[in-house]
C-alpha cells in the first residue's frame, strides 16, 4: 500500500501553513496549498506573468515552492468563510485526487492590531474572528468530512488537525502564566475550536478518524504582527507534522504542543 497521503492545509499561502506544506510535501505526500485569495495562493506556488490589463494570472511558468525547496505542491482556492468556495474546493480535490486523507485547519485571523481592554472588546473584531476561526473551520470540516470518511481505512486513518494556541487553555490562562488576556476575539475563538475538537473526536472515535488540536507555540508570523522572539514559521510547522501524519495507533481528542499534552 502506498504511503502517499492527500493533504489539504487551509490558509497556507504564508506563515506556519506555508512551511507545513513544505514539510509534508518533502515526505512525499500530495499536498494542497490553499488561500482565500486566488492570486495570493497562486503566487505562493508559482512565479507568474501578469496581464497588464487584468489582475488575473495568465501563465504560471515556474513553481516557486519547487524553486525554493525542490518540491511540487498543488493549489486550490479556498475561503473558509465562503460556503461556495468551500464546496468548490472539496469538489476539485475529489475530482483530481479521489480522496483526502488529512485536513489541517490552519486558516485563521487574530485581529491583534485591534486589542483593547477586555471590558472594551471590539465586537466587530469578535464577530470577524469567530466567523473565520470557528464557523469557517466547522464549515470546512463539514464539507470535507464525506471525502475523509470515504478515504479512511483502518491501516491509513483519516486525520483532522485543528491548529490552536496555548492561549486557548483556560487552565493556563487562569494561572499566573496566563498572557494576553486582552486578545479576547482570538483566544475565545480558539477555546471554541478546542471544544469543537473534543466533540468531533468523540463522534468519530468509533470510525477510527483522528481529530486533535495542536498549538505550534509562539511563532513570529504575520498573524501576530511579526512579534519578535518567537519560533520561525518552519519551527512552528514542525510541531504539527507528526499530528498530521498519525497512523492507526495515533491519539484522538487531544490538545497538545511541542511540550506535550496541554491542560484544557
Amino acid at each position: 500500500m502506498s504511503s502517499n497521503k492527500v493533504i489539504l492545509v487551509t490558509g497556507s499561502n504564508t506563515g506556519i501553513g506555508y512551511d507545513l506544506v513544505h514539510l509534508l510535501a518533502a515526505k512525499g505526500h500530495t499536498v494542497y496549498l490553499s488561500s482565500r485569495n486566488a492570486a495570493a495562493g497562486a503566487e505562493a506556488v508559482y512565479d507568474f506573468i501578469w496581464e497588464s490589463i487584468t489582475p488575473k494570472v495568465t501563465l504560471p511558468f515556474r513553481a516557486k515552492i519547487k524553486k525554493e525547496k525542490s518540491l511540487h505542491v498543488k493549489f486550490v482556492q479556498l475561503d473558509v468563510t465562503d460556503s461556495a468556495s468551500v464546496t468548490a474546493a472539496a469538489a476539485k480535490i475529489e475530482q483530481d485526487e479521489g480522496c483526502l486523507n488529512v485536513l489541517v485547519n490552519n486558516a485563521g485571523i487574530s485581529e491583534m492590531h485591534k486589542l483593547t481592554k477586555v471590558s472594551e472588546v471590539d465586537l466587530t473584531s469578535l464577530r470577524a474572528t469567530f466567523e473565520t476561526n470557528l464557523v469557517g473551520l466547522i464549515q470546512t470540516t463539514t464539507a470535507f468530512l464525506p471525502l475523509l470518511r470515504a478515504s479512511h481505512t483502518p491501516e491509513v486513518p483519516s486525520v483532522i488537525l485543528n491548529v490552536t494556541t496555548g492561549m486557548a487553555s483556560n487552565a493556563l490562562m487562569a494561572s499566573p502564566e496566563g498572557i494576553l488576556h486582552q486578545a479576547v476575539p482570538y483566544n475565545t475563538s480558539k477555546v471554541a475550536v478546542n471544544s469543537y475538537t473534543i466533540a468531533l473526536a468523540h463522534e468519530l472515535k468509533d470510525e477510527g478518524i483522528k481529530v486533535n488540536c495542536v498549538s505550534p507555540g509562539f511563532t513570529t508570523t504575520k498573524l501576530n504582527g511579526f512579534a519578535p522572539g518567537g519560533k520561525t514559521p518552519e519551527q512552528g510547522a514542525a510541531v504539527l507534522v507528526e499530528w498530521a501524519l498519525l497512523d492507526d495507533t495515533g491519539k484522538t481528542g487531544h490538545f497538545a504542543s511541542d511540550s506535550g499534552e496541554m491542560r484544557w
